[in-house]
């Protein structure tokens, strides 16, 4: 028998398998280059046009739409992040960690986008630029705003629940177990 062919009983040789994966893969390798290409040309301007649209190059609307921004799209994450954590361990809670990730990935897009255009150094990214520098001033430091102070909040809610964990524990080990004493004689 050579290589490539079927076995008897039905299943492949090794070789097939891997070369059928190996053409997966490069097959996958290739479209998600072609789809980065794609969209790295298509997104920064898009979301661009969509926050100049939001902001009609009002500073105050830039300002505030940047720190909405900011805050909600980076605390959501960041706490579903957490969820996913804390459900990790649980029993069934796999799939909701898995499903809280996938979630918090997605809240996460409107920054990462932003972020595309700041760190950008495609053509896109320049177009989106001057987009936000004419028709929505303040967003992109405002969103930075809003991003930190989500990071300072999360930091806080993670020091309290570490706190309660600190104080349960302690509470658990200073709690004497309840012991039942012999009955005193003489008395009844």
């Amino acid at each position: 028998m050579t290589t490539g062919e079927v076995r008897s009983s039905g299943q492949k040789s090794t070789a097939t398998v891997w070369r059928n994966r190996a053409i997966i893969t490069l097959a996958t390798a290739v479209v998600l280059v072609i789809a980065y290409f794609i969209l790295a040309s298509f997104i920064p301007r898009w979301w661009a046009q969509r926050l100049a649209n939001l902001v009609h190059g009002s500073f105050t609307q830039g300002i505030w739409w940047g720190l909405v921004y900011g805050l909600v799209f980076t605390l959501v994450p960041l706490l579903l992040l957490l969820l996913a954590v804390r459900m990790w361990k649980r029993k069934g809670g796999k799939f909701i960690a898995g499903v809280a990730v996938v979630i918090a990935l997605l809240g996460a897009l409107p920054n990462l986008m932003t972020l595309t255009i700041v760190l950008g150094g495609n053509n896109a990214a320049h177009a989106g630029e001057r987009i936000l520098d004419v028709d929505a001033p303040a967003f992109r430091g405002a969103c930075l705003v809003g991003a930190i102070v989500a990071a300072v909040v999360f930091a806080l809610v993670l020091g309290l629940m570490g706190k309660r964990g600190l104080n349960r524990r302690r509470a658990a080990k200073a709690t004497p177990e309840p012991t039942t004493a012999p009955p005193v004689s003489g008395e009844y």
